[in-house]
C-alpha cells in the first residue's frame, strides 16, 4: 500500500473512532508511519485529507445509490432496492457510513459538516426523487414526498446504525433480504396506515 492510501486508511479509522476534531495531523501520520510533509504533500491540510477521504468512500457509492433511486415496478420494490444499496454499502464500509452518519449530527457551522452536507445532501434527493416517481402509486399522499424521504432515511439510517452497536468490531453486519423486506413493509405500512 502506498502512502497516500494509507494515510486516507488510517485518517478513516481515527475519524470514525475519535471523531474529525479529535484527531491530529501527528497522530494520522504516525498510526500511517509517515511524516507531516509527506501528508501535505498528498493533502494540503487535515480538511484537504477529509475532502478527499469522502470523495473516494462515497463516490463510487453515490452511482450506485443513483441507479437504486429510479422507480421500478412498485414503490415497495424501488424503496427495498434503495435501502439495499444503503445496507449494502453499510455493510461492506462500515467505518466510512457511521462517519458519514456522525458527520451529518455536527454543528451546521463546522467544516466537517460543509464537507458532508453535499453527499447528505444528495442521498435525501435521491429518496425524494424516488417518492415523486411514484407520486402516482402514492394516492392521496402524494404532496408528502418530503416527509416520506425523512421518515424512510430516518427508518433505515437507525436501522443500520443499531445494527452496526450489535455487531462484533471487524465484522460486517449482514442484513438478510428477508429483514430488508421486513424492515420496508413496515415503512408501507406506516404510510398506509
Amino acid at each position: 500500500m502506498d502512502n497516500r492510501n494509507k494515510i486516507l486508511e488510517r485518517a478513516l479509522n481515527l475519524f470514525y473512532q475519535k471523531g474529525y476534531d479529535a484527531v491530529g495531523i501527528q497522530e494520522i501520520c504516525q498510526s500511517a508511519g509517515v511524516t507531516k510533509p509527506t501528508l501535505y504533500h498528498y493533502f494540503g491540510s487535515k480538511y484537504g485529507l477529509l475532502e478527499t477521504l469522502l470523495k473516494e468512500e462515497y463516490e463510487i457509492f453515490i452511482q450506485k445509490l443513483t441507479k437504486a433511486a429510479q422507480y421500478s415496478q412498485s414503490i415497495e420494490h424501488s424503496l427495498t432496492t434503495f435501502a439495499t444499496a444503503l445496507i449494502d454499502f453499510a455493510n461492506t464500509n462500515h467505518e466510512a457510513y457511521m462517519l458519514l452518519m456522525a458527520m451529518s449530527y455536527s454543528a451546521k457551522e463546522n467544516e466537517v459538516y460543509q464537507a458532508v452536507k453535499p453527499y447528505i445532501t444528495n442521498i435525501y434527493n435521491m429518496a425524494v426523487n424516488l417518492f415523486e416517481q411514484a407520486s402516482d402509486q402514492l394516492g392521496n399522499m402524494n404532496g408528502r414526498q418530503e416527509q416520506f424521504a425523512i421518515g424512510f432515511l430516518g427508518l433505515v439510517n437507525h436501522y443500520i446504525l443499531f445494527m452496526g452497536y450489535r455487531s462484533v468490531p471487524g465484522e460486517e453486519t449482514m442484513v438478510s433480504e428477508e429483514k430488508k423486506y421486513s424492515l420496508i413493509h413496515q415503512f408501507m405500512h406506516g404510510i398506509y396506515s
